[in-house]
């Protein structure tokens, strides 16, 4: 009985001492809404190979914008995670102000690191004054969505989707026809304040800003070209100014004939449609080959740990969530693309084929430009002021002005900018 006992005494201790052997590392992610299955599935995995790590989690940020303003307010008091995952457009915030730890040494130690899919062009989508500071986890692009059954009654072709938004906004009208409670349109335009917006600029040629970042640039033909597609889909084809989460509902019920967001939605809005009817995506509308891009969306992971041993730690968790399984994971349980080139180009090829709805935003890679993000302390406050000047235009009240609401944007953005630029 006592042997037994002094067994027992003996596994129950190599328990606790693996158990605090563990590093933990402390992992926070936004929109819990669709990345919480994701981030767990691949949790999961890695605590089979990597029994040395427990990987936690903090309740998820909202999204980038509450993502963003907490971990910079946790900087303040020495709290953050020990790997933030926040939108392509806000890492050099993060990285200015000193909270995220450079990669760059841990990338260097890595052997085949290209042959597991991580290539320059990730590295550069988390680089900050020639160093990296994050890898990108899930990517997305704009597209368009389209309720096929709608798109029949109203008298469209399935097979030949428009590709203008003259096209667009006139299918859009003749399905507002169909009845009172059907919206030809629906276009998330406020999602994440200003990443549709920079959609629009980027389609027609535009920039935010002009080179040297001395002063906005949005403001030119192409920006006039963007505010005046928004203000035609308030007017002419009656977009509702509903929330984000509103135009997926009324989509996914089958009370919108076109939707306008991100790629992000796909596998959410394929549960919610449940084959209630056919769907089928394509590419964002405006698009000319040789001069459109189109922004990056989507989220890059971060470490912010402080010790030496937590940082080692979380780049095991960062090449994991980034590599060939955490990556195929995201793939599958989000509308997402990969933006590690082994799972894009080679474990994935049979589920795209399978599943073209996901490749429509694969084919519009070469469209592919960064996410702007502004220079300077005020970059959350001028995502603020574009996104309140763009609601006067969706909610009607300065649709007819567009041009004006452009450049009192471009004053007050102008305004935030560094006094040195």
């Amino acid at each position: 009985m006592k042997r037994t006992m002094r067994v027992a005494a003996a596994v129950l201790g190599l328990g606790i001492a693996a158990a605090q052997a563990q590093t933990q590392v402390v992992l926070q992610y936004p929109y819990p809404d669709l990345f919480n299955t994701t981030h767990k599935q691949i949790e999961e995995a890695f605590a089979k190979s990597n029994p040395g790590i427990k990987v936690t989690f903090r309740a998820p940020y909202q999204d980038y914008e509450d993502a963003t303003q907490r971990v910079l307010r946790e900087a303040v008091t020495g709290n953050v995670p020990d790997i933030t995952f926040q939108g392509l457009n806000r890492v050099r915030v993060i990285a200015d102000k000193g909270i995220a730890v450079s990669l760059d040494k841990f990338i260097a130690a890595e052997k085949d690191f290209e042959a597991a899919g991580f290539h320059k062009a990730m590295f550069d989508a988390g680089r900050v004054n020639d160093a990296v500071y994050g890898l990108p986890f899930a990517i997305s692009l704009p597209i368009a969505y389209y309720n096929l059954d709608l798109v029949k009654r109203a008298g469209g072709n399935p097979d030949q989707l428009p590709t203008t938004w003259d096209g667009v906004i006139e299918l859009a009208k003749k399905i507002n026809a169909l009845a009172p409670d059907i919206h030809g349109i629906v276009i998330e335009w406020s999602i994440t304040g200003n990443w549709l917006w920079q959609a629009l600029v980027f389609a027609s040629g535009g920039s935010m800003m002009n080179e040297p970042e001395t002063r906005v640039a949005f403001d030119g033909e192409a920006g006039k070209a963007a505010i005046r597609t928004l203000a035609r889909l308030a007017t002419e084809a009656k977009a509702p100014n509903l929330s984000g989460t509103d135009m997926r509902t009324a989509f996914a019920a089958g009370k919108a004939g076109i939707l306008v967001t991100s790629t992000a939605y796909l596998n959410a809005l394929n549960r919610q449609i449940d084959g209630k009817f056919a769907l089928k995506t394509h590419a964002f509308p405006g698009l000319k080959e040789g001069v459109s891009r189109l922004p990056a969306g989507g989220n890059v992971a971060i470490i912010t740990a402080k010790t030496v041993e937590k940082q080692k730690a979380a780049w095991e968790v960062l090449k994991f969530w980034t590599g060939a399984e955490g990556a195929t994971v995201m793939v599958k349980t989000t509308g997402y693309m990969a933006p590690n080139n082994r799972v894009a180009n080679f474990d994935l090829k049979d589920f795209y084929a399978e599943n073209p709805n996901q490749y429509t935003a694969v084919q519009l890679l070469p469209y592919l430009t960064g996410w702007y993000a502004f220079p300077g302390s005020n970059g959350l406050k001028i995502t603020d002021v574009l996104k309140d000047h763009l609601q006067s235009v969706m909610d009607g009240t300065r649709a007819n002005e567009p041009e004006k609401v452009l450049a009192n944007m471009a004053s007050d953005v102008q305004a935030l900018l560094p006094k040195s630029n």
